[in-house]
């Protein structure tokens, strides 16, 4: 299967760093007394000469996804090799040169159980546009998490859920979850902070100044969230993902905090077709109370998967697999996936280019007849 390649005018190089978090015991497994994180960082590259590409998931993830995943339910173990998919991006690419300030810093969290690796079109469109972006795997929220000495630590999600059978519980383990992504979130900023290596990277390439993040579903929230937590986070995009404590989109129970207080900078919420601040009850209490700007986008015909990699893995895969129609549009909608990809990487761009960089090309000001596929929710 293959991913769109990036558009931009830089090369991209990739980069998987093991990051430990020594002041912290992991919040899933007792016996663990540091949280222990894996990221992959993609950024603007010079030239790739002899380098190879990078995976979108490794052998031990790939195997973890395989066997259970947000797909599971309408894809069968072995349907796709997913670890034989490779990205755009190239293993330990020098680091082009930055001019200015460095280049802004973008994080990504992924949906909820997803890995980091299923983000991989928007991380690697962003990086050849001239951002170093961070891609956070939760541990033991993925379904396989695999470290430099081949280690794979599997999801304890399908344990969790299963102690969670009363309201109060489900509610109790939302809350953890987005805790841990957020704590998560902000240590690997700590660590950015404290210069962690990129391969051959000349000083003053990472512009802290300017960091924005953004995710899907679980990663939604995580993005909106965490900037609520940390005024380090400048600006925020989050692709379908609920703001509160509920299994309902239209529930407004257990809000968040940050559906409680709102935000004081910029966010952008993309929707699939339905979901917007009149339906998700969590995006409407964001809307009303954010003295920040912003802007609220409905993809129209995208599902909840449009927003990852699925929107151009999954209809691949029906081709050569004989997956019906009915479970591709469960996953990623009716939405053409090209015309998909091209929206989402044109207005994440254009919303951090705006906030991070000072660059306005108009396009989130209105409607554009470049992308039909967009409707602005008002």
């Amino acid at each position: 299967m293959v991913l769109p390649a990036p558009t931009g005018p830089y090369g991209v190089g990739g980069v998987a760093l093991r990051l430990v978090d020594e002041g912290r015991r992991d919040p899933w497994v007792a016996g663990r007394a540091c949280r222990e994180l894996m990221v992959s960082v993609r950024y603007p590259a010079g030239t790739a000469g002899g380098c190879a590409r990078v995976p979108q998931m490794l052998p031990g993830e790939a195997a973890a996804f395989a066997a259970w995943s947000n797909f599971s339910k309408v894809m069968s173990e072995g349907m796709a090799d997913w670890g034989a998919t490779r990205t755009h991006a190239w293993r330990g690419a020098p680091v082009a040169q930055p001019g200015g300030r460095g280049f802004p810093v973008v994080l990504h969290s992924p949906g909820a159980a997803d890995p980091r690796g299923l983000g991989s079109t928007l991380c690697d469109e962003l990086a050849s546009r001239g951002y170093v972006v961070v891609s956070i795997d939760h541990t033991y929220e993925a379904p396989g998490v695999q470290f430099p000495d081949g280690r794979v630590e599997y999801s304890r999600m399908r344990e969790e859920a299963g102690k969670a059978q009363r309201p109060e519980q489900v509610v109790a383990l939302l809350k953890k979850l987005t805790a841990v992504r957020v704590a998560d979130t902000r240590f690997v900023l700590d660590q950015l902070g404290r210069a962690v290596v990129l391969p051959r990277m000349p000083g003053g390439v990472l512009d802290l100044r300017a960091v924005g993040m953004f995710g899907h579903s679980g990663g939604g929230f995580t993005a909106a969230q965490a900037m609520h937590d940390d005024r380090r986070i400048r600006a925020a995009v989050n692709m379908d993902g609920v703001m509160g404590y509920t299994q309902r989109d239209d529930d407004p129970a257990n809000p968040s905090t940050v559906g409680t207080d709102g935000l004081d900078r910029p966010l952008l919420l993309m929707g699939k077709e339905g979901d917007d601040h009149h339906t998700v009850a969590s995006w409407k209490a964001v809307w009303e109370r954010s003295s920040g700007w912003h802007l609220d986008l409905t993809l129209t015909g995208a599902g909840h998967a449009s927003f990852t990699d699925a929107q151009s893995l999954v209809p691949q895969l029906a081709r050569k697999a004989g997956l019906p129609r009915e479970a591709v549009e469960e996953l990623v909608g009716t939405v053409a996936p090209e015309r998909s990809v091209a929206a989402q990487r044109a207005y994440v761009t254009a919303f951090f280019d705006r906030w991070l960089r000072g660059r306005d090309s108009g396009l989130l000001d209105g409607p554009s007849g470049r992308f039909p596929e967009i409707r602005f929710v008002r």
